[in-house]
């Protein structure tokens, strides 16, 4: 392989022309090499901005292309798994949208196929490589606010559209899916701590979750969250501790719900507040994702990380 990874795209998602395919192209080391789509011409205006990207009309024409190294999916949630899997077994490395899977034991068969065929496959979290969340995890590990007691969340937005794929119970819909995993992952990802009971109350439309309120408690903590597509845009973690607390303006998705601003109080009243500028964090997913393949480097979300997720995720729906 040479040190430029080559990239085909499973459909012509919004995410991924908005998002994820500006950030492999900002990245050093990755390319967008190919789209597939059952719409020609969506997927070729989803390519204009880039250079010699090949159109496939079907998503397994591009697996079996030569020249692509690794594929992204943005693809609806249920087909998250199965198309992974395909992934895997053609050789090709992958990074899928988040759910990776709809139930947590669906993430070992991933795990399973990325072991046997050694291709590096990960769930979309790109908030793990936001330089804002490695912050607050070395500044509650240094003990910046004492000792951690409890963590609030939120992230809403208003979608009452019955047809589309978020609304839909058969192409893996929900609240809990598509923004409930975010206060989940940080919240683990900072603490290294999994859940040890959950509590929710969770409102469905149509067999699907529109709005849940959670209730987790770690060791040590409570992690308290409500999100909502049924509610204006917000998005919020506060982590508050014995001798002061730590809030993201915008934790989750920078800039379009706030500036990429870290807030620490400390005990003895100071309020400082760190900016982190015009960071890309679709770009780092990309460049660190490069740096796995190419250098063996380690991963920040790993497939058993997203297990964990997941997990939590199921516990949440059993309670609720």
């Amino acid at each position: 392989m040479s040190d430029l990874i080559r990239w085909g795209i499973l459909g012509a998602a919004r995410i991924a022309r908005d998002w994820v395919c500006p950030g492999i192209h900002a990245s050093a080391r990755g390319r967008i090499a190919g789209i597939a789509s059952r719409d020609p011409a969506r997927a070729a205006a989803m390519a204009a901005p880039y250079h010699d990207v090949r159109i496939f009309d079907s998503y397994q024409a591009l697996l079996d292309a030569p020249g692509i190294d690794a594929v992204y999916i943005p693809l609806p949630n249920h087909l998250h798994v199965e198309w992974t899997e395909r992934c895997l077994r053609a050789g090709k490395h992958v990074l899928c949208e988040k759910p990776i899977a709809l139930k947590a034991g669906e993430i070992d068969r991933l795990i399973a196929a990325r072991d046997e065929t050694g291709c590096m496959a990960a769930e979309a979290f790109m908030v793990t490589h936001h330089p804002q969340w490695h912050r607050v995890r070395t500044l509650l590990a240094e003990g910046a606010i004492g000792r951690l007691c409890h963590v609030q969340g939120s992230f809403t937005y208003n979608n009452p559209d019955p047809g589309n794929i978020r609304n839909r119970p058969e192409t893996g819909g929900g609240a809990l899916y598509d923004i409930g995993v975010y206060p989940c992952v940080t919240t683990r990802f900072v603490t290294g701590q999994e859940p040890l009971s959950v509590t929710a109350r969770i409102m469905r439309e149509n067999g699907v979750d529109t709005t849940s309120r959670v209730w987790a408690e770690f060791d040590g903590f409570a992690l308290e969250f409500y999100v909502s597509m049924r509610m204006g845009l917000r998005q919020s973690m506060l982590f508050h501790g014995t001798e002061g607390w730590l809030e993201l303006a915008a934790p989750f998705n920078p800039p379009a719900y706030g500036d990429q601003l870290l807030s620490l109080r400390r005990a003895d009243g100071t309020v400082i507040r760190e900016r982190f500028g015009r960071v890309d964090q679709y770009r780092l997913q990309a460049d660190a994702f490069h740096a796995t393949i190419l250098d063996g480097a380690p991963y920040d979300c790993p497939l058993e990380f997203s297990r964990g997720n997941q997990v939590m995720i199921d516990m949440i729906h059993a309670a609720g």
